[in-house]
């Protein structure tokens, strides 16, 4: 079984560019040589994307390599498949790592449990807490990252043996 999914580095200090390499070969079993372009929201970083065509929970694989760096701005996405929720990652220096599950709509799974969690507090704050299980930090702190990137190509990676 496999699923399908991408990986958008938004920015890379140029000496992280080979270990992301590394790392991703390491989690896809096979060479990965990216094509960097410079990132113009960060001076001195570098982007790039990257399609793949894997295993279930690669998603999860990947963001794990990734977010030890600490340096890095990433999302990572993966489609659903037979008897697997899709996945989203993303990652800031500031913020950390987000997850949430994804339907086959691209809409994001928020649990039950997650809402009684939020709403546990009362209406004090809700507003945020909500936005955080939606991960729009996130979304707003990358999004200049993104429009950097409007145009470029992006390559597939496909699955080994």
């Amino acid at each position: 079984m496999s699923t399908r999914g991408i990986i958008w580095i938004h920015s890379s200090p140029a000496a992280l560019r080979s270990h992301v390499e590394w790392a991703l070969a390491g989690v896809l079993g096979v060479p990965a040589h990216l094509e960097w372009s410079p990132q113009p929201v960060e001076r001195g970083s570098y982007r790039a994307e990257l399609e793949f065509d894997h295993h279930p929970g690669t998603a999860a694989a990947i963001a794990s390599a990734f977010r030890k760096w600490g340096r890095l701005r990433f999302e990572v996405t993966e489609e659903p498949s037979n008897g697997h929720d899709g996945q989203r990652y993303s990652f800031t220096p500031a913020l950390g790592i987000f997850h949430a599950g994804m339907g086959v709509h691209g809409d994001l799974l928020v649990s039950e449990t997650d809402l009684q969690q939020a709403m546990a507090h009362g209406l004090d704050g809700l507003e945020e807490r909500l936005a955080a299980l939606l991960g729009t930090p996130w979304d707003e702190e990358l999004e200049a990252f993104r429009h950097a990137g409007d145009g470029s190509t992006v390559r597939w990676l496909h699955q080994v043996g």
